[in-house]
């Protein structure tokens, strides 16, 4: 079924930025779903800029949950003009599994400009926090899993070679437009590569706070004087490792005793270390590193940054 957008003449509409605030959805993602899927339809001025009016922000909203529910963006189309009732159909969780081994396999083949094509399409088809709840975490589980019994440290490094110059691109620009809080994101020491802290930059980087990123461990003592330098609102730690006992339970929670912002810890081991600091001066962010994120407004808000 076809859709064409019609608004009343006096209907408020909004600029394409503000739609993406409103929504949680970037301008990317909003202009691939309007020219390859026709998802949406949004007016034009007189020299080509989009306005959206609220019933196509109520019309995204409804991609966002059916997204949600697993249902590929290229059937969402079709389910979008049905009662508001209607079942959702039967996930196609082939969909996910078969572009998580699709991306596997262009990884673990060293073909960049696939890798490349894949990586800007993931990100232009889907919000970021789908893109990496779906597709980029689990992948990059599965390989860290797999590296552990089998080290491929070329695969490895290609890919964080890669990400690297991706994420370094998009924070460099984001860092100049953006007037967010910074955020100090941080590897712990014995994290193998920076995979992790790329995912958790791209994310946060999304959400609109600045992001100063270290792809290598910097020493707990070094952080106090690096946030003052930096003007830091918080530090962000992330690993995919368990991390030492000595490291978890006295030298980090020394660490943020000694600081005047507030300390995350995000990635992997939030999880494995759960118990561990789960009670203590540091702030348990979780694993799924979208909702690891969202977390960090409220504690901002909390700590009177925001």
């Amino acid at each position: 079924m076809s859709f064409k957008a019609t608004h009343p003449p006096d209907t408020p509409l909004y600029p394409i930025r503000e739609v993406s605030r409103l929504t949680g959805v970037n301008s990317v993602t909003l202009r691939a779903w309007e020219r390859r899927y026709g998802l949406i339809r949004p007016q034009r001025t007189p020299k080509g800029h989009r306005l959206y009016a609220q019933n196509d922000i109520t019309r995204i909203e409804r991609i966002l949950q059916w997204l949600n529910r697993g249902v590929p963006v290229s059937q969402v189309v079709d389910l979008l003009d049905q009662p508001e009732t209607i079942e959702a159909p039967a996930t196609d969780a082939g969909d996910w599994t078969s572009q998580r081994q699709q991306l596997q396999g262009i990884i673990e083949a060293l073909d960049l400009p696939k890798l490349e094509a894949f990586y800007h399409q993931s990100l232009a088809l889907y919000p970021l926090s789908i893109a990496i709840d779906e597709l980029w975490q689990p992948v990059i589980l599965t390989l860290e899993a797999k590296w552990a019994i089998s080290p491929d440290p070329l695969v490895r490094r290609t890919l964080e070679a890669f990400l690297r110059s991706q994420v370094g691109i998009r924070l460099h620009y984001a860092n100049q437009t953006t007037r967010g809080p910074l955020i100090l994101l941080n590897a712990m020491p014995d994290d193998p590569g920076p995979l992790w802290v790329l995912m958790s930059a791209l994310m946060a980087s999304e959400q609109g706070y600045r992001v100063q990123m270290l792809d290598h461990s910097l020493p707990l003592e070094a952080l106090p004087q690096a946030v003052a330098r930096l003007h830091s609102s918080m530090v962000l730690l992330s690993s995919g490792q368990r991390e030492s006992d000595r490291y978890i339970k006295h030298e980090l929670p020394n660490a943020a005793k000694a600081l005047n912002v507030p300390i995350g810890v995000c990635g992997e081991v939030a999880r494995l270390r759960a118990d561990d600091l789960r009670d203590g001066p540091l702030h348990l962010l979780g694993d799924d590193l979208p909702q690891a994120i969202a977390r960090l407004r409220p504690l901002l808000r909390e700590s009177g940054v925001l």
